[in-house]
């Protein structure tokens, strides 16, 4: 059977560093003088120092003056009282997201004999959409043949990149010669809701911006994808929630879900890891939910202190970007990664479940 390979992978994020603003922001809207200690000893602690956003915290200064061109001014985009509706939200993605996945593709530098080769076009989003989408949008910016075939898989969450890697892991087995080149494309930071819960509020502080695109093909080069697996952990349905609404995609990301993990790992750790212990596991790409998400990873599977660092770094350094993140840290991996090393991804999401994949470094 042929194996299917990542063969090189690239991100990018928005130019607006907003963690801080968000950050202060929210602690603005949250009236309970009870409540506000609480939220800003959970943000002190959350483990991230940056998220990215493409609405920028004012309009940026130019030899002509305020430019409102290629920026949205992220306090008159959030104006207490009147917040955005979904369809204003959706104007800003579809506004932004192509720049977004043009930067990215870029960095990606395929060849022209690559570009040329490409067969297929995955996309996977959960926080924006429009047709003629995205997917047309790659196609256009990089040329491809029209023929191309393309598909989009939407609303998954965290877990949607580990999902577009096994649909193209199937696509390569059963065709050899083809090219899949895969984009996760996120904009987190266009569904903040004006609340005063503050589990909602603290679901938002984790989630920035960002993209990552990603070539697979048969070619034995990056990392070989040798397994996929998906555990749904029970009774945990409602734990994360994503709908949409009128006033933009409401999410409930539950206190519950750090807790809930840790335990299913400590159950169903071997059945994730299939035939390998998890000695055998060099690299481990385990998707930044969240600090204490990774602190229950790290306690589930009883992995040592520098197992998950690439994703605490990621998480550091970026936040949690849904789909694109677990690409972040599988490049940053790669970066490193010496032949013969074996790894796991793992991203988790609505269900509760957590989607595997089992891979080596060539």
């Amino acid at each position: 059977m042929t194996q299917a390979y990542i063969n090189r992978i690239a991100t990018a994020v928005p130019d607006d560093d907003v963690h801080d603003a968000f950050v202060a922001f929210a602690d603005q809207m949250l009236e309970d003088p009870r409540v506000q200690p609480v939220f800003r000893r959970m943000a002190s602690r959350s483990g991230i120092e940056h998220r990215y956003s493409v609405l920028t915290p004012g309009y940026s200064i130019g030899p002509e003056g305020p430019s409102t061109e290629f920026t949205v001014n992220a306090h008159e985009f959030y104006t207490r009282g009147s917040f955005p509706d979904t369809a204003q939200r959706m104007k800003i993605f579809e506004r932004f997201a192509p720049r977004l996945a043009q930067r990215t593709l870029d960095k990606l530098a395929l060849s022209d004999e690559e570009r040329n080769g490409v067969t297929h076009v995955i996309v996977t989003s959960c926080t924006g959409l429009y047709a003629p989408g995205l997917d047309f949008d790659i196609v256009d910016h990089l040329g491809l043949d029209t023929t191309v075939e393309r598909t989009m898989i939407g609303f998954m969450g965290c877990y949607a990149a580990i999902n577009g890697l096994k649909q193209a892991r199937h696509i390569v087995r059963s065709e050899p010669e083809s090219k899949v080149l895969m984009l996760n494309l996120e904009l987190c930071t266009l569904h903040l809701q004006e609340t005063q819960e503050l589990e909602q509020v603290l679901s938002f502080l984790v989630f920035g911006d960002g993209c990552s695109a990603a070539l697979i093909t048969s070619e034995p080069t990056g990392f070989a994808m040798d397994s996929f697996r998906s555990v749904l952990i029970p009774e945990t349905r409602d734990l994360i929630t994503w709908r949409i609404r009128g006033v933009g995609f409401d999410m409930l990301l539950s206190g519950k879900v750090p807790g809930e993990i840790g335990k299913a790992l400590l159950t169903t750790g071997g059945e994730v890891l299939a035939q390998h212990s998890k000695d055998d596991i060099d690299l481990w790409g385990v998707h930044p939910g969240g600090k204490s998400v990774l602190d229950a990873v790290q306690r589930g599977l009883g992995l040592k202190e520098c197992a998950l660092n690439a994703s605490r770094e990621v998480l550091e350094r970026f936040g949690n970007m849904s789909s694109a993140t677990v690409m972040f840290v599988l490049e940053r991996l790669m970066q490193s990664a010496e032949p013969g090393q074996k790894g796991c991804a793992m991203s988790f999401g609505p269900g509760l479940t957590a989607e595997t994949m089992l891979f080596h470094a060539v």
